[in-house]
């Protein structure tokens, strides 16, 4: 019996390190990639000022806009931590693409690979 069948079943090569909670992080990625976007898209169609729509829609837009960007920020400081405790390589990367993406896309990939890197320093 080898060590794979004897202390998990056989599962193929592409989801090795993956688990659960994993998949549903990187699901959540995908939705905040293609939920964002296209909003943008249709800003861009629609020939809006993003930045004025986003900050000067009232208070409450604002409110929201402060809101995320501090999160961003406090994201952006766990990524870095984080990814130094465990040894994940290219970390910037994640912040660097979330001003051309979105947050909500690269903090759940983020933890997605994450969670990917704690199921495989596990098995070690």
């Amino acid at each position: 019996m080898t060590e794979a069948t004897a202390s998990s079943p056989a599962r193929p090569s592409l989801l090795q390190h993956w688990n659960a909670k994993g998949i549903t992080f990187a699901v959540l990625s995908l939705v905040g990639l293609v939920g964002t976007w296209f909003f943008n898209a249709l800003a861009i169609v629609q020939m809006r000022n993003f930045f004025g729509d986003w900050f000067g829609s009232g208070p409450a837009v604002s409110s929201l806009g402060v809101d995320l960007l501090v999160v961003a920020v406090a994201g952006s400081i766990l990524i870095i931590v984080e990814a130094r405790r465990l040894g994940m390589k290219r970390a910037w990367l994640y912040i660097v693409l979330s001003g051309i993406t979105a947050f909500a896309f690269t903090f759940p990939l983020f933890l997605a690979m994450r969670e990917r890197k704690l199921v495989e320093l596990g098995r070690r």
